[in-house]
């Protein structure tokens, strides 16, 4: 199974991939389990949340742009509020 990955782009990189199109989300301080029915790509504008899967536990912070592999199942762990704009591959 695929991995999360997570990266720090920089505007131009942004620019490219149109994230002041995607669609906007956010959750407060809470626990949930989660699975990706499709790649994902998101970019979190603002918070703080620790993903764990079978395999990992990343943390995801402001400015990262992170890739959710299709059929990932994971539990999110939201520290600080998270507000985040994603994309479907």
């Amino acid at each position: 199974m695929a991995q999360i990955k997570i990266e720090k782009p920089d505007r131009k990189k942004l620019e490219t991939l149109g994230v002041s199109r995607w669609s906007p989300w956010e959750c407060d301080v809470s626990t949930f389990d989660w699975k990706y029915d499709s790649d994902e790509i998101c970019y979190i504008l603002e918070g703080k949340v620790k993903v764990k899967t079978p395999k990992e536990e990343v943390e995801i912070n402001r400015g990262d742009l992170v890739t959710f592999p299709k059929g990932l199942k994971c539990t999110w762990d939201v520290l600080k509020k998270i507000r985040k704009v994603y994309t479907f591959k």
